[in-house]
């Protein structure tokens, strides 16, 4: 070596320079693979030559020098710590490195660090599979992407090439392995933040946040180590549909914390309450019967939802909305961000209700039929729908009149009536109600014409006796012809004051029989008849005639006694040829054949008939 030659002088001797030359190069096992100071000698494009006092200089890249994404800054005459590899290669030079002499530096640093439990400092520079890799100094750790944030992150370009916090999760020396975590990092100092925050919340503080996610129902808000929810219903005054039509992940907002519950450690954000209540003297703006002018924000199957202005809004039922269009969905007839003009219905203060109505901004079209129409009066119109129970009438553009069931024929009130009608037919039709208050029209078609039923009941009453034809046997009644088109109905019950003589089969069609009106409906069409009434009523007739039971005659003798005088009264009107009638005749046989059996009858006999009579009346 060129230094030690010049330090010997000619005349020296072997012994003293073996000494110097053990002193300036010890044994090669010593050099290589330790840390060794030298100078810089020389630099080339790509390499810096470096003399550590061995037989041959070295050569280290210059990249070695860098820190990532800086450029090395050296100079001739400058000393560096470098690693011994071999002591001499193929080419005679010594191989050495700078980049394992860092590493070792840093490896005994970052142990005494990973052993006390300390963040270290380092810089994210590339990407490998499964996460990055961080330069600590000089050692190459592994960062998994799990254990960049708290949360996944989508971009990690802004962290790159930037000094980061890092705590060690695991070191192998042997295998020059370091694993680290930023996300341990954060959690600590989220905890620490957290626990101060927590310390000093206070329901009414104002906070600042940064909006982290936001889902269906609201947003969650950073404050700093903290979450808190904003529900949608907190974010303003006004309507919002979704948290995204007011919100953007990222975006710095003010908060106030509305609720917070130490137990569960759960914080309700509110941004609304940080502006003026718009519904603080909404009852004095806007009145009931006032008109205003609002924009359709919302429709739902039940109504409108109307903004007056920002922050209030009102409903517009769906019964509010048309005069005549029922039962029709309210996307038919408003549309969103349609401007529509209302009428204020009802106003709630304390439940934030506003109720408006549409409809009430528009001339009423039942009043204004009514106005023009009278009951009574015959109108055309058009069949618009048929029902079970009636049909609807067109009587103009609007308004659709009714005509029930039972109003469609006199003589027909099933839902056979309505077979002759059919949807689109013209009706000629008479006015039997106008309701314009409960949006109603009634209608006739039978009323254009008389009721037949009508004259054949007059002179009929209740407690009348009518003779008639039976035209009808039935197990349970049997019906009796009145008069043309007057049919009466007689129970089995009704058939006779005698139990045994109860029996439909007893009558024959054609037969001729005497009856009492127990009841007479001209509405509904209805004749009840009585035989078994009007026997009592003539049982009880005889009695107050010809005497009562008491005076100790037998019912027999009474009944006797009238029969003597109705065949007297019979004989002095034919000599007199005053006919009597066909009823009176029967009623006189009828009698004849009571008469042997009436006779027989004790005064015992007499008045439990007449006890019997009192209970069946």
């Amino acid at each position: 070596m060129a230094h030690i030659a010049a330090n010997l002088e000619d005349g020296e001797h072997s012994k003293e320079f073996a000494t110097l030359l053990t002193e300036s190069m010890p044994q090669s096992k010593s050099f290589e693979g330790n840390v060794m100071k030298g100078n810089i000698v020389g630099i080339t494009d790509d390499f810096a030559i470096i003399d550590v006092g061995l037989k041959s200089e070295g050569r280290v890249s210059l990249r070695e020098f860098s820190v990532p994404g800086e450029d090395p800054e050296l100079k001739v005459g400058d000393k560096v710590e470098v690693f011994v590899e071999r002591m001499e290669n193929r080419n005679g030079e010594t191989v050495l490195s700078r980049e394992k002499a860092r590493r070792e530096e840093v490896w005994a640093d970052l142990e005494k660090q990973y052993e006390k439990g300390e963040r270290i400092t380092g810089i994210i520079f590339g990407r490998v599979k499964g996460g990055f890799t961080v330069d600590l100094g000089g050692a190459v750790a592994f960062l998994p992407g799990s254990q960049v944030d708290i949360r996944p992150v989508r971009d990690v370009s802004p962290l790159m090439g930037t000094p980061q916090p890092f705590h060690i999760l695991k070191m192998d020396r042997s295998r020059g392995n370091i694993v680290v975590s930023r996300r341990a990092v954060l959690e600590e100092s989220r905890d620490e933040i957290r626990s101060e925050i927590m310390e000093n919340l206070k329901e009414g503080q104002v906070l600042q946040g940064v909006v982290k996610n936001i889902t269906d129902y609201g947003a969650f808000v950073d404050l700093g180590g903290v979450d808190g929810l904003l529900h949608v219903t907190d974010i303003s005054w006004k309507r919002v549909n979704h948290p995204s039509e007011a919100l953007q992940v990222g975006q710095s907002i003010d908060v106030q914390v509305i609720r917070f519950n130490e137990e569960n450690q759960r914080i309700s954000l509110g941004m609304k309450q940080l502006e003026n209540d718009p519904w603080e003297g909404v009852a004095g703006k806007y009145k009931v019967g006032d008109k205003h002018t609002g924009v359709v924000n919302n429709i739902a199957d039940y109504g409108a939802f109307v903004e007056l202005e920002p922050g209030i809004e009102g409903l517009v039922h769906v019964s509010e909305i048309s005069w005549t269009k029922k039962n029709i969905h309210p996307g038919k007839i408003v549309s969103t961000s349609q401007e529509i003009e209302v009428m204020v219905l009802e106003v709630n203060e304390e439940k934030r209700r506003i109720s408006l109505g549409v409809k009430q901004c528009q001339e009423n079209p039942w009043a204004k039929f009514a106005d023009s129409h009278k009951p009574d009066q015959e109108i055309e119109g058009e069949i618009r729908n048929i029902t079970e129970f009636g049909m609807f009438v067109g009587l103009d553009e609007e308004i659709d009149g009714m005509v029930h069931l039972s109003d469609v024929s006199w003589e027909d009130q099933s839902e056979d009536a309505l077979k002759a009608f059919n949807k689109g037919d013209m009706v000629k039709v008479k006015i039997l109600e106008i309701e314009p208050e409960k949006e109603r029209v009634a209608l006739g078609i039978k009323q254009l014409t008389k009721d037949p039923m009508a004259s054949a009941m007059d002179g009929i009453k209740k407690g009348s006796i009518v003779t008639g034809t039976i035209s009808k046997v039935l197990d349970k009644t049997i019906e009796v012809e009145i008069k043309e088109g007057l049919t009466g109905t007689i129970k089995k019950a009704d058939l006779s004051r005698e139990r045994s003589e109860q029996r439909t089969d007893r009558f024959a069609i054609g037969e001729k029989v005497d009856a009492k009106v127990v009841s007479a409906d001209k509405k509904g069409r209805n004749l009840t008849l009585s035989i078994k009434a009007r026997e009592i009523d003539e049982d009880k007739q005889a009695l107050d005639t010809f005497g009562s039971t008491e005076s100790g005659a037998s019912l027999g003798d009474i009944l006797g006694a009238a029969l003597n005088k109705e065949k007297g009264d019979e004989e002095e009107a034919k000599a007199e040829e005053k006919p009597k009638k066909k009823a009176t005749a029967k009623k006189k046989a009828s009698a004849k054949e009571d008469k042997p059996e009436a006779k027989k009858v004790t005064k015992s006999k007499a008045k439990k008939d007449k006890a019997e009579d009192k209970s069946e009346d």
